[in-house]
């Protein structure tokens, strides 16, 4: 099992592209007219899951993208995905 320091060696440089790329999407987001809508909603959202100390950070964020309605459609009205629940809910941040 690598040691902390060895996944830091490897995997660091694209950890932090990743978030510089995040914040530059966000930047243009923010920069644009119009409303935000339930995909930006939820990305921010699940922003304060990557602070935490839980150990299912990765699951969390998913679980924060997730459709959790128990409802089956009787038609899908397109196909493929939204990427981001359409409803609204609240976020456990804390596990």
């Amino acid at each position: 099992m690598p040691s902390k320091q060895e996944l830091l060696d490897l995997q660091f440089i694209d950890a932090r592209h990743k978030l510089i790329d995040l914040a530059a999407f966000l930047d243009r987001i923010d920069r644009h007219p119009g409303a935000d809508d339930y995909r930006y909603a939820a990305l921010k959202a699940a922003l304060p899951i990557l602070l935490t100390a839980r150990p299912d950070r990765a699951r969390a964020v998913l679980e924060a993208f997730s459709d959790h309605t128990l409802e089956i459609a009787q038609s899908a009205p397109f196909q493929g995905a939204f990427g981001a629940a359409l409803t609204e809910r609240k976020l456990r941040v804390d596990g």
